[in-house]
């Protein structure tokens, strides 16, 4: 009753007003910067409808494309475990430079912490290793890099977590992202199936605003040392057999993290 109840409420909200064949092209629209509100609501609606997860695999899609091979791409989850749809969708993007940043262990908010959240930064240390596998299986070890960010350590003094999460494209022949990606979603299949995330794709002309997300770009670099396989082979990265049991268990019973 309730998921039916809810479903009645949302639907409106992320079904468009005005019909496609009404619309005027995007292309013909005087405004230097668009915003297309993005919903996940999976487990409310029947059937789903929501919008966020199509929206980005569009998005990706088209870096695919020939054309899109001088653009560039940045993506970040603070919680590296990417959906399985947007990782073969970056791995198959034409783009010349594709950055994939995520927290390192040691700014992981659950780094140290008691009990079972204590396994999930070695977990996601093993997820990053066989994205990073990945890439190096389909040849594209040159145009896309895997960095963690750290600045000090969780639960010291000036240890700083990281949590930060988006996109943003730069397209053939421009200095700065002119498409962007906002919200609460991780990007893992829990954010597609379990959690209600609400986000915001902004398509911008503007170059002030552009500029700002080079800089907010800059920003996350700035403590994001790039990863390597030798990397994850130091003793200190190890991760251990727990862990991975750990999380063939969560696997087979349909689990997300």
């Amino acid at each position: 009753m309730f998921i039916k109840h809810a479903g009645l409420v949302l639907n409106p909200l992320i079904k468009p007003t005005t019909p496609l064949s009404k619309r005027a092209p995007v292309g013909s629209l005087n405004y230097d910067t668009v915003v297309y509100p993005l919903s996940q609501f999976t487990p409310l609606l029947r059937p789903d409808t929501s919008t966020e997860h199509p929206g980005l695999t569009t998005i990706l899609k088209a870096l695919a494309a020939d054309d899109c091979a001088a653009s560039k791409w940045m993506f970040t989850a603070g919680y590296f475990n990417i959906h399985p749809d947007l990782k073969a969708l970056l791995l198959a993007s034409k783009s010349h430079s594709g950055t994939v940043i995520t927290a390192s262990p040691w700014a992981n908010g659950f780094y140290g912490s008691k009990g079972v959240s204590g396994l999930l930064p070695p977990a996601y240390t093993l997820l990053s290793r066989r994205f990073l596998e990945n890439v190096y299986r389909a040849n594209r070890s040159s145009q896309i890099s895997l960095k963690e960010w750290r600045r000090g350590t969780v639960g010291e003094p000036s240890g700083w977590t990281y949590h930060a999460k988006g996109l943003w494209v730069t397209l053939p022949n421009e200095p700065y992202p002119s498409i962007t990606l906002i919200g609460s979603s991780n990007y893992t299949k829990r954010s597609y199936s379990l959690d209600l995330e609400v986000n915001t794709l902004v398509m911008t002309k503007d170059k002030g605003l552009k500029r700002r997300l080079g800089e907010e770009q800059e920003w996350l670099l700035e403590w994001a040392r790039e990863m390597t396989l030798d990397d994850f082979m130091r003793v200190e990265r190890r991760v251990g057999v727990g862990v991975r049991v750990a999380m063939g268990i969560v696997g087979l019973v349909g689990g997300a993290l």
